[in-house]
């Protein structure tokens, strides 16, 4: 085929694989049934020899952990059942050494409510730290009642505000109450925020992804929202409290502060903002703000209507539009893509768009990873994928389940229907995307508790499946998921011109399928690989225009060449083929 574009700009963070790691869940080094930076250190080799270069910790700060570290109350120690400060610096230290960079989470729009500047701003209203926050007084009804400063919901159920006693006034903690936001308009703040940032930079971290970044500006005014449900007294909000108006004043300001002085990677996790001009504006290259968005639209994809935990079966046609939008988009903006399916906030993809039955779990997993190490950006791997971990089986109650977000709304539904009521259609999709599954313990082998701890008793509920999917018995099994994810991330790298950077194109007679997905990745120096994967549980004959006729096997176990009598695929089997 001919050449379709100029060179590629090439950039370390755009080549690199990413591994996130779930420090509780990874691998317990003493036996207290959590996940520690010492356990993350002993398998550096392994991370090496799947073919990540790059990791994400999950926080690793210390923290109360009502949020699983995502309430940080000093963002300059580490929680001490992880570790120390010294076993940070090992650990970055042990990455560099092999060759891997390091990315940690900076949480950043709020803190939890033990941090020191939210005890000093909650010490007193003439606090120098008091607007580091936001407060308010509250309002009250007809009847005299007392009412929080706006009608907004919080993201975790109930109002966004939460009453001190002490000063009499309301703070605004969008997710759980232990967590105030932080009030990003406060210089100070900013200022304090950033000297957080350069410690880390200056110990060797190689860049952050951002959590719930664009929520760091709200509309000044605090204004109730349109009020979406009539029959809640509080509505959700993100109109007023997400993308805010100096959004990008902030960003530029991080980069310009921070950021530029070292050779930074950034992902920014961009919630409730999904369309392509919007994204553009933060990972177009001439806006010098950020590297680029995870948008959330991938893991949301069953998501219902109004809420997570409402029905909306997976088609493939909704894979279709957000895959092919953002190939298409981050051409079009000269911008950049974050490349995943799962994440800690996650069902497993597996068990969600593909099957997790026995008779096609392996075949499936291989397939998604055939997916995802073909497209154009950077790729991200959550612990676990690379082995074909699934999804808790349906066997748990709602009693195994222990994340903070599942749980509140599965309580909240049975508030509201009493406590004898029907709860099957809220436990088919917590069976589906709790948060619980994407933080399930690791499985590296088939001992007690999966090899993960040697401890008593995990933190959470090892996966029932240990026994037969962990890393110990895929080690050398040339057939395993995980060999097979080392061959598509070898190809990758091989081939990085054609998957990493190449142009990304439908194959038009396939664009309707429920069944199947086939596109093409071409270089600018016209290399062109064909990509076809089954979604469904059936066989399929995929019968290409004659252009591919000849054209190699590069990875699956399909026939070596297309030919006029087509390419079978068995259920959820995926398969590339090339014209070099």
């Amino acid at each position: 085929m001919p050449a379709t574009h100029s060179p590629p700009d090439r950039e370390w963070w755009k080549e690199a694989v990413v591994y996130q790691i779930y420090p509780a869940s990874f691998l317990d080094s003493d036996g207290d049934g959590l996940g520690d930076l010492p356990g993350i250190i002993s398998k550096l080799d392994y991370i090496k020899s799947v073919g990540a270069d790059t990791i994400w910790l999950s926080p690793i700060f210390k923290s109360p952990q009502n949020d699983m570290g995502y309430d940080i109350s000093d963002y300059r120690e580490i929680h001490q059942p992880y570790g120390s400060i010294k076993d940070a610096e090992t650990l970055i230290q042990g990455c560099h050494e092999r060759g891997i960079k390091v990315l940690l989470d900076l949480v950043v729009n709020h803190t939890s409510d033990e941090h020191e500047w939210f005890r000093e701003s909650r010490s007193s209203r003439s606090s120098p730290k008091r607007d580091y926050y936001f407060w308010k007084d509250p309002k009250f009804d007809s009847d005299g009642n007392r009412k929080p400063p706006n009608n907004w919901a919080s993201l975790f159920g109930g109002s966004a505000w939460t009453w001190d006693e002490h000063t009499g006034q309301y703070y605004l903690s969008l997710f759980l109450p232990s967590q105030p936001d932080l009030n990003w308009a406060n210089e100070d703040m900013r200022r304090a925020t950033y000297a957080d940032m350069e410690f880390w930079l200056e110990k060797g971290a190689d860049g952050f992804r951002i959590d719930s970044m664009n929520l760091m500006s709200k509309h000044p005014d605090l204004p109730d929202a349109p009020v979406a449900f009539p029959d809640r007294e509080f509505q959700p909000g993100a109109l007023y409290y997400a993308s805010g108006p100096r959004m990008h004043e902030y960003i530029r300001e991080m980069r310009e502060k921070v950021f530029d002085k070292y050779n930074c990677m950034t992902v920014g996790e961009l919630g409730f903002t999904k369309d392509e001009a919007s994204v553009a504006s933060y990972v177009a290259r001439d806006r010098h703000e950020l590297n680029m968005l995870f948008t959330g639209d991938i893991v949301d994809m069953d998501f219902g209507p109004n809420h997570k935990y409402e029905r909306d079966d997976f088609r493939l046609s909704k894979l279709k539009h957000i895959v092919g939008m953002w190939q298409k988009a981050m051409i079009r903006c000269d911008g950049w893509n974050a490349i995943y399916m799962d994440n800690h906030d996650s069902g497993r993809s597996l068990s969600r768009y593909a099957s997790d039955l026995p008779q096609h779990r392996k075949t499936a997993a291989k397939m998604l990873a055939t997916h995802l190490g073909t497209l154009c950006g950077t790729l991200f791997l959550l612990q676990g994928q690379e082995i074909g971990m699934a999804n808790a089986p349906e066997s748990w109650t709602v009693d195994d389940y222990i994340d903070v977000e599942g749980k509140n709304y599965y309580d909240s539904v049975r508030q509201k229907r009493g406590p004898d009521a029907d709860m099957s259609d809220v436990m088919r999709e917590m069976r589906l995307k709790a948060r619980d599954h994407g933080r399930l313990p690791m499985q590296w082998t088939a001992d007690k508790h999966g090899g993960f701890t040697k401890g008593s008793k995990p933190w959470m509920r090892v996966n029932d499946d240990f026994d037969e999917w962990n890393v110990k018995q895929q080690e050398h099994d040339e057939g395993s998921v995980l060999a097979y994810w080392r061959q598509v991330l070898d190809m990758r790298r091989k081939e990085k011109d054609v998957f990493v950077y190449g142009r990304f194109d439908t194959v038009d007679e396939f664009d309707d399928s429920e069944d199947v997905y086939v596109y093409t990745m071409s270089s600018y120096d016209g290399k062109t690989a064909a990509v076809l994967l089954n979604f469904s549980d059936r066989e399929q004959v995929l019968r290409l225009e004659p252009s591919f006729d000849g054209w190699k096997r590069l990875l699956g176990n399909t026939s070596k060449s297309i030919d006029r009598d087509g390419v079978s695929l068995k259920p959820y089997e995926g398969t590339v083929y090339a014209n070099w």
